[in-house]
């Protein structure tokens, strides 16, 4: 295996975002991303000033979302939120997109919407990643053109999807795919070399983490976090990692 531990841990997002997740939940998924010494923890709005607090003085961030999961918020609200959020403590922004804006080729309204969300957080001395929801793109054109305004607009990352964009499949079952192939490999093409693409929905594996890193990622977003990193540690205790490259980082291997 070519990456380290850390090259790995830091590019991981860890998602406390279901609806359902309590707050001493979150605790526990803020105590183990210390533990794992990944990049940051992705939290509900409300939950940023608890999980500032949690991470004060550790090599973990914050990262909220804004307008999620839907994206159907107003620009001023987002904008408000993304504020919020920042004064609060986060210092990544994950926004999701108005996507019928998208659909409709409203590009003006998007770009418009990006670069002030964009600049909020630059403001504030935060980051951006602008959510496509790719699951209900039906066409390349319209990611590679988000690529391209987001690029204009200022942002910092593009990212595949919410995790939660489920589209109705033929036999009734609500499902999404979430991070592809070939969305990846897509984005990373049409986005310029400063603007990072981040991974998200559907890998949970240690193979899935390094398969994106060499796509191009610099970044995912996944709840799985535990399950992928002890993996690098089992294959490490076994010898299939090169000590050369795989070092002890914060929090473990």
């Amino acid at each position: 295996m070519q990456y380290s531990y850390t090259e790995l841990a830091k590019m991981i997002d860890h998602a406390l975002l279901h609806p359902t997740m309590t707050d001493a939940e979150a605790v526990a998924g803020c105590e183990m991303a210390v533990d794992y010494g990944i990049a940051t923890v992705c939290v509900k709005p409300y939950w940023v000033p608890r999980a500032t607090e949690l991470l004060k003085g550790q090599d973990v961030i914050v990262s909220c979302v804004v307008g999620f999961p839907a994206g159907n918020s107003a620009t001023e609200v987002k904008r408000y939120e993304t504020e919020i959020a920042c004064l609060a403590g986060a210092r990544e922004i994950d926004m999701v997109i108005n996507v019928a804006k998208a659909l409709e080729g409203d590009w003006d309204y998007l770009e418009n919407e990006i670069r002030i969300i964009a600049e909020q957080s630059h403001k504030q001395e935060a980051k951006l990643k602008v959510i496509f929801e790719n699951d209900y793109l039906p066409n390349d054109s319209i990611k590679i053109k988000l690529c391209e305004i987001s690029a204009k607009a200022g942002a910092d990352w593009v990212k595949t999807s919410t995790g939660f964009g489920l589209v109705k499949q033929p036999d009734g079952q609500m499902l999404t795919k979430g991070a592809t192939e070939h969305d990846l490999r897509l984005m990373r093409q049409y986005s310029p070399p400063q603007m990072q693409v981040k991974a998200s929905g559907g890998i949970r594996d240690l193979d899935g983490l390094i398969h994106v890193r060499d796509l191009g990622c610099t970044r995912l977003g996944t709840s799985a976090t535990k399950a992928i990193l002890d993996e690098y540690k089992r294959r490490a205790a076994k010898g299939e990692i090169s000590t050369s490259r795989a070092h002890i980082g914060a929090g473990g291997y």
